[in-house]
């Protein structure tokens, strides 16, 4: 078996892992590190995902690296796109030395006595196993399952003929030409896969129980290509980057201020689109407010014009069966098909769908505290990275990766190697938020009760505010009296 020692190991070579690698040899360069990733490439989401049109959901301003800029002409870019610009991230800052492939990590034990983690990996084509020592663990692994998506029971299915697909397995030169092709889905993935295979489809259908609310935006930002004409490339990138983060809070802000006039906004984009006698309301007017639920982008409207060109159509009703040739809705109508997508969402999961130990003690995490969205409390020398619901990704892993090496220089400082969430005496008996509050997406909601909970004041939060956030990250004193530091004394 195959043993190394770094400082620090980072699970993940997606966009939080390649952030984390990047901030570790910026503001830490004394400390060694690795990234195991049990897939065969970096990219996670931006590798995984092959359906027609994956793309982002965020401008690529705010959802790339503040380090970084993007410098393409489309800030809504496609999947292949952002790929190639994490290569060149890694290839550019030498991130791409420290990645180990293949591994599939499994298990996580921290020894108190040696301040240590033992992380076990196994080689997805050998199966042969790895241990690898740290003495701090970054978990950059997302927050679903790459083993599969939610797929929900749907009576009939065996019986159907043709081909099902989930968007999460998408198979490679799939023929979809002229083919009838049956969405089921209302979110992100189900409005990119709908325009994308409408010009090739015989005819796309979108089957949806509730509609999502959603919004056109062009797919180039004309502020960012002016400016990128007069100022160098990082600063016209940071000043984009900036009116980008402070409209996307604005806008969050709004939605939880004044709901229904977002929402009448939101509507009255999309009957300029489809016209006055296209049924809006019942395809297109959620029964929640906008941003309780992930509001969904469409670049340059390429939804609405798939629906009015007729190639294209949304039906809102419920499944009651497949049948050999489609599907049959409670309301009587049968919709035909050859293809059937589910995009029936993601499997969210706990830190990587990997055993954790402490001392001996298995971890449950859902018996824990959330500390500032990325540590726990009880577990010593770990942090996870998990982005917005509301804003990019990235905004927040960025902070998460600037902290952690906060946390590693206030260490080396102090001559300390441990450092614990504790909770206090007066957050002894703080009332339990769920981790994710105020949101109620069904890929959110089935799993909560697996997550940590939150607590009602600083550091025990996880506000999902970038403003807050940088506040807390950027300013809020390390020994804050909650994060515990102390030496083992295998190292006094």
């Amino acid at each position: 078996m195959n043993t190394e020692h770094v400082d620090v190991v980072i699970v993940g070579a997606g966009l939080s892992g390649i952030g984390a690698g990047y901030h570790l040899q910026t503001m830490c360069p004394d400390r060694s590190y690795v990234i195991l990733e049990g897939r065969e490439d970096l990219g996670g989401t931006w590798d995984l995902f092959r359906y027609p049109g994956v793309r982002s959901d965020s401008d690529m301003h705010t959802l790339g690296f503040s380090f970084k800029p993007w410098t393409e002409a489309k800030s809504i870019a496609d999947g292949p796109s952002i790929l190639q610009y994490l290569r060149d991230t890694t290839k550019e800052y030498s991130i791409d030395k420290h990645i180990r492939y293949r591994q599939l990590v499994t298990k996580a034990e921290w020894s108190g006595a040696d301040a240590n983690w033992t992380i076990t990996s196994t080689h997805k084509e050998t199966g042969a196993q790895t241990v690898t020592t740290c003495n701090f663990l970054f978990m950059c692994s997302g927050y679903y399952s790459y083993k599969k998506g939610h797929e929900p029971v749907f009576a009939g299915r065996e019986r159907f003929a043709g081909t099902i697909i989930h968007p999460q397995q998408w198979p490679d030169n799939l023929d979809y030409a002229n083919k009838r092709v049956v969405v089921i889905g209302s979110g992100a993935t189900a409005v990119t896969i709908v325009p994308s295979m409408a010009n090739t489809a015989s005819h796309v259908t979108m089957v949806q129980r509730s509609p999502t609310y959603v919004v056109a935006r062009p797919d180039h930002d004309p502020i960012a290509d002016k400016l990128r004409k007069v100022l160098p490339a990082q600063m016209a990138y940071n000043v984009t980057r900036w009116k980008n983060t402070t409209m996307q809070q604005l806008v969050y802000k709004r939605t939880r201020t004044k709901p229904e006039m977002v929402k009448t906004k939101l509507l009255d984009g999309v009957r300029a689109y489809l016209g006055p006698d296209y049924d809006v309301d019942k395809h297109f007017t959620p029964r929640y407010n906008p941003w309780d639920q992930r509001l969904c982008l469409v670049p340059n409207g390429d939804l609405f014009t798939a629906i009015s060109s007729g190639k294209a159509s949304v039906v809102t009703d419920t499944i009651e069966t497949f049948t050999e040739t489609g599907i049959q809705l409670t309301s009587g109508q049968h919709l035909e098909a050859d293809i059937i997508i589910t995009a029936t969402g993601l499997e969210l999961v706990t830190l990587g769908e990997m055993d954790f130990v402490v001392d001996g003690k298995p971890v449950d995490f859902a018996k824990t505290w959330s500390y500032k969205g990325f540590a726990y409390s009880g577990i010593p020398n770990m942090a996870s990275s998990f982005g917005y619901i509301n804003a990019s990704w990235t905004l927040r892993s960025d902070l998460t990766s600037s902290y952690v090496c906060r946390l590693l220089n206030h260490m080396k400082k102090t001559n300390t190697n441990t450092c614990t969430p504790t909770l206090r005496t007066e957050d002894e008996s703080m009332p339990e938020r769920p981790w994710i509050d105020g949101f109620s997406s069904g890929y959110m909601q089935r799993v909560m009760h697996k997550f940590p909970r939150q607590g009602d004041r600083e550091p025990w939060i996880n506000p999902q505010n970038y403003k807050r956030d940088k506040k807390m990250f950027k300013h809020s004193p390390v020994d804050d009296g909650a994060m515990l530091f102390s030496r083992s004394s295998v190292h006094a």
